[in-house]
């Protein structure tokens, strides 16, 4: 069974870790530290602790940057295309 953490940071990844737009154009917040501070918050506010986060993921700032990462990766591809 998903644990409580694991689906929110689920929904959270998808509905908040979105690619920069192209040409710089103001977009989705590209700020690591940001994105994390939001996910904690987001968590705290469904009565997920920061521990619990961790247990999930690890440390929360190295997955948020890996998700932004692929996020960013994948919409490079997509622009190929």
């Amino acid at each position: 069974m998903t644990s409580k953490a694991r689906e929110f940071i689920d929904f959270w990844v998808e509905n908040s870790i979105h690619p920069a737009e192209q040409y710089r154009t103001v977009g989705a917040s590209q700020d690591v530290a940001e994105l994390t501070r939001r996910l904690i918050d987001g968590a705290k506010g469904q009565g997920i602790s920061e521990a619990d986060l961790r247990a999930e993921i690890g440390d929360i700032s190295d997955y948020v940057a890996e998700r932004l990462h692929a996020a960013n990766d994948a919409e490079r591809e997509r622009r190929k295309s």
